[in-house]
């Protein structure tokens, strides 16, 4: 009975993850370049488009972990991708009235799909088995490559079909994300039934109602009190910070070499590298482990960074650094995911996956804001270095774990 309803469940999430996904693709890859329109080729805040979205999907993640807790996944879902619908349309609002502080509203909105998507890989491992969970993560995760692949894709006809009705360059992926969106809602609210949360025990309508604050530090504490979560965290933390820094600002770098008609098809290249290999990576998780996986995702993440950095000798280097980049995000989320679920008990796990998601959510928009300061003072190649010397850390402290653990297995 519950495989059926898993296998149900992790339809229904692939389903709603193609329009889902393809809304935030389409976004991300025109908007750095509409915030740049909007103040008027100034690169320094060109990354806050961005950072308000992220940021929006950090802000977002707790309450609705809460929310969940107490309702179920099916109208937490719901929400996010209703929320995310509305912001991109006082996205497109703002862009059209040029008005930069109504866009960022709009973009805080908008990290409602992001929340959306993220919380879609916890719901894929709420009736998975233990030894299965990263496989189910990844099952659902690669769906979300078609949409991903196609967002950016169909960026340059979405925009030649806003300016025919009158509408100005950027504004047309914008409307049609808003669209999209309202489809996922709609496949959620179909299909998914009964509530995984439902069946697997977790959900509790009396769940006491804490600050959004006071959640965070309890989960803390779970994290804390276990020898492996905090790696899953810092795995999901390095890699979102690594990858959303340098892709922020890589349409405006292509831009400024005179490459701007290319960076739909770069982000879209990078975007499948997110998504296409998640079942390789689900079973690589499952046959080899999280914390070897982890090393893995931060040797990768480090070759797509490197490969960035000289980009600007080897032009089509880009392309092949982009797409790294996002295969070790890749490995690094699904990786970090499994190990966090599985190292903290069932009772705290929905509350601490907000959380986690808190944390990543807000290294990436932190570093989305920052990466058009870097960019302008000291240039995209050390911004891709920082993103380097990240992954880095991550597989030292990957290793070190290691060697604890091997030491403690050969002690006992």
């Amino acid at each position: 009975m519950t495989a059926d309803i898993q296998r149900r469940t992790l339809t229904t999430l692939r389903f709603a993850q193609v329009p889902g996904q393809a809304a935030v693709a389409g976004v991300v890859a025109v908007g750095a370049l509409l915030a740049k329109d909007l103040l008027h080729g100034n690169d320094r805040f060109a990354g806050s488009g961005g950072a308000a979205f992220t940021l929006g999907s950090a802000f977002l993640a707790v309450p609705l972990s809460a929310y969940m807790r107490r309702n179920g996944r099916r109208p937490g879902l719901m929400f996010a991708f209703g929320l995310g619908a509305v912001g991109a349309a006082i996205a497109a609002t703002g862009g059209q009235l040029r008005s930069f502080p109504l866009f960022l509203v709009g973009m805080v909105c908008f990290g409602g799909a992001q929340a959306a998507t993220l919380q879609g890989r916890y719901v894929a491992a709420d009736l998975a088995p233990e030894h299965d969970r990263a496989r189910a993560i990844a099952s659902v995760v690669v769906v979300g490559t078609l949409g991903a692949i196609f967002g950016p894709i169909l960026t340059p006809w979405e925009k030649r079909a806003g300016e025919a009705i009158g509408l100005d360059e950027f504004i047309g992926p914008f409307l049609f994300a808003s669209l999209f969106l309202l489809v996922s809602l709609a496949i959620i609210h179909v299909r998914l039934r009964p509530d995984p949360l439902a069946v697997n025990g977790q959900l509790d309508p009396n769940a006491e109602r804490v600050r959004p604050l006071r959640q965070v530090q309890i989960s803390a504490g779970v994290i804390r009190r276990s020898h492996l979560a905090p790696l899953g965290l810092a795995a999901m933390v390095a890699s979102q910070t690594a990858m959303v820094a340098v892709m922020t600002m890589t349409p405006s770098h292509m831009k400024d070499h005179d490459q701007a008609d290319l960076s739909a098809y770069v982000i879209a290249l990078h975007i499948a590298g997110m998504y296409a290999f998640a079942p390789f990576v689900g079973r690589f998780v499952s046959r080899f482990g999280e914390i070897r996986s982890v090393m893995v995702g931060a040797v990768v993440l480090g070759l797509g960074t490197v490969a960035a950095v000289v980009a600007g000798y080897v032009p089509w280097l880009i392309f092949v650094g982009l797409f790294l980049l996002g295969v070790g995000w890749n490995i690094g989320l699904i990786a970090g995911s499994a190990l966090l679920t599985n190292a903290v008990p069932a009772n705290a796990r929905v509350e601490v996956q907000g959380t986690a998601d808190l944390t990543m959510s807000f290294c990436g928009g932190m570093a989305a804001f920052a990466s058009g300061f870097v960019k302008q003072a000291w240039g995209f190649h050390l911004l891709a270095d920082a993103a380097t010397l990240l992954a880095g850390a991550l597989l030292v402290l990957a290793y070190v774990q290691r060697l604890r653990l091997s030491g403690r297995a050969a002690s006992c």
